[in-house]
């Protein structure tokens, strides 16, 4: 945990933004795997880590904004409960390390809440369990959404602590992405790899920020299935992060050969995403518009397969109608830190874009999760990548979409070339951005290097 401090520092500045009102922050509770006494691994609410840092289950918080007081909800553990699980600290103990100064047991929680005669704010949940709190609290009732936004301006500035974390974070994945390279080789499984470099967070006790995308079919974005054998000739693609020890995400994308050598159409496609993140880098800075980066890393695309035969036409046109997004299909990147797509279960459009971005509803570039202009403190993904996506490219070709754009004749030899992914984290700053965390291999000869010395 941080200092009390700094969570007595967070509580109170939401709390300005809240005029003499009833804030409930639930903590999440223990969730059965396959029967009651067997739980999947616990994970706390981000928010509620956020503002009181407590790791712990079937807690919950209630601030009122116009005294200053915090009152945390909770209860001590049965000596049952301490045979099967063990001792914690008590409910006190937990109160004063989160700087909060009134605790109360969970069966006071209710009666605590009908006498306020403020209005009570929460945030919208994503968990059933936690929906159902609600309802039964409060009956559908309340106010949020200036909660809501006064959250997400208050988690989307890093302050130098979280940073720490994140850094910390990216140490582990780092030696996961180095290792993955290290392993692969023709005849390997996928499912080996991810095995590995799963066991080797956490052997240093780290759980994964979200599952790992290991694949030999990178065109599948989010693809969670490891049941390929690796082949010569084909990539790699491995999209992976750890958390730290406070939960901070990480968020890393490398692709590789699985022979270890680059050919030559692989480096040619490896060069355009390459160029595209180069120039995705040349945005990241105060005062520019993440929207505006997709676009030009879009024309990026675009130069780089005309190059190639693939596309043809005015690039600026090309981009306009969104004939990149065959190739391009997601956005160029997302807000990061206790969430690896941070903040989204409080709704993806008030996070990532304002009065002056709406969303599109273009394919490809409705996937943006990140338009709005950047600033000191933000925390993101810069991740472009180009994909052959063989359903993607049937539909397109049988309704002749963008057949003024496209070469679909010259994409029959590409349908199982994958895809191309790369991908960092970094914080807008100041002056810029700096990348987060050590160095990773990511140029051709880099990740060469690295993979000829296991050959």
């Amino acid at each position: 945990m941080f200092s009390p401090d700094t969570y007595q520092n967070r509580r109170k500045a939401l709390s300005e933004t809240i005029e003499d009102g009833i804030i409930f922050l639930p903590g999440n509770i223990p969730v059965p795997m396959n029967y009651p006494s067997n739980h999947l691994r616990f994970r706390q609410d981000s928010n509620f880590l956020y503002f009181c840092g407590l790791d712990f289950t079937n807690l919950n918080l209630v601030m009122d904004t116009g005294s200053g007081d915090s009152t945390l909800f909770g209860d001590d553990l049965t000596v049952d409960e301490i045979v099967w699980e063990g001792d914690r600290i008590s409910i006190k103990e937990m109160a004063g390390l989160a700087g909060i100064n009134h605790f109360r047991p969970n069966k006071d929680l209710s009666k605590h809440l009908k006498t306020k005669k403020q209005t009570i704010h929460y945030l919208p949940q994503y968990r059933a369990d936690q929906k159902n709190l609600i309802d039964q609290l409060f009956n559908g009732k309340g106010s949020s959404k200036n909660l809501i936004q006064s959250v997400i301006r208050q988690r989307s500035i890093k302050t130098e602590e979280e940073i720490i974390e994140i850094d910390q974070g990216m140490v582990v994945t780092a030696e996961m992405h180095k290792l993955a390279m290290l392993l692969t080789r023709p005849g390997a499984k996928e499912q080996t790899i991810v095995g590995q470099i799963e066991g080797f967070a956490l052997s240093y006790g780290r759980r994964l920020a979200y599952p790992v995308i290991f694949s030999v079919r990178g065109e599948i974005l989010h693809n969670n299935e490891y049941n390929n054998t690796l082949e010569s000739g084909q990539l790699v693609l491995n999209d992976s992060g750890a958390e730290s020890p406070m939960h901070y995400a990480s968020d890393i994308t490398r692709t590789f050969p699985v022979n270890g050598k680059f050919n030559k159409r692989q480096k040619a496609i490896y060069h355009i995403v390459n160029e595209m993140q180069f120039e995705a880098f040349n945005y990241c800075k105060p005062g520019k518009s993440y929207k505006d980066a997709h676009l030009k890393v879009a024309s990026i695309a675009v130069e780089g397969l005309k190059s190639l035969g693939l596309m043809k036409g005015k690039v600026e046109d090309a981009v306009a109608t969104g004939a990149h997004a065959l190739f391009f299909p997601h956005g160029l990147g997302h807000m990061m830190g206790l969430d690896v797509h941070d903040m989204e279960g409080l709704g993806e459009d008030l996070v990532g874009y304002d009065d002056k971005k709406d969303r599109s509803d273009q394919f490809g570039l409705a996937y943006l999760r990140l338009a709005k202009e950047l600033e000191p403190g933000f925390v993101l993904t810069v991740e472009p990548g180009l994909y052959f996506i063989p359903h993607l490219i049937d539909q397109w070709k049988a309704d002749k979409k963008n057949n003024d754009f496209i070469n679909y004749d010259k994409l029959d030899s590409y349908r199982d070339f994958g895809g191309i992914r790369i991908e960092d984290n970094i914080i807008i700053t100041n002056e810029g951005y700096r990348i987060l965390g050590p160095p990773i291999p990511k140029t051709i000869d880099e990740i060469e290097g690295l993979m000829e010395d296991n050959a």
